[in-house]
């Protein structure tokens, strides 16, 4: 049986949100973003920077176009979206260091982190419901 402190610290190896994923690319970390969703999805909007690389591609595109060594970080549209999963275990079958966005695109737009469309990178409104910063106060 697993305790729980294994299991948040694997749970923590296989996944990641948009702050830090955003932290790292500022940080200049080595990271390839994917965005797994669809061609009309992409074209709405993606992470700045992001891949275009529907899940089902993978298995074929991948190791010819992303580097084994680098991290991976895959998303799909939101937390109700289960693409990203698929994706994430493509990559990993494929023995690539990958993890999980939570919250996909959906909560990445929400913080008001930078999106690439037709028009360029832009930052669209912040949901004050998740990119204000959180103050802690002891209760």
């Amino acid at each position: 049986m697993i305790d729980r402190a294994e299991f948040f610290a694997a749970k923590l190896a296989y996944e990641t949100d948009p702050s830090d994923l955003y932290a790292r690319q500022k940080a200049g970390e080595a990271v390839t973003v994917v965005d797994v969703r669809s061609d009309e999805a992409w074209a709405q909007g993606r992470v700045a920077g992001a891949v275009h690389m529907h899940y089902s591609e993978i298995p074929t595109r991948a190791p010819a176009e992303i580097p084994r060594d680098v991290d991976v970080v895959v998303y799909c549209w939101s937390p109700g979206c289960n693409a990203g999963a698929k994706a994430a275990l493509e990559f990993a079958t494929l023995g690539y260091q990958v993890r999980e966005m939570i919250g996909g695109f959906e909560y990445w737009v929400r913080e008001g982190y930078p999106v690439e469309d037709r028009d360029g990178v832009h930052r669209r409104p912040i949901d004050p419901l998740t990119g204000v910063p959180r103050v802690r106060t002891r209760v």
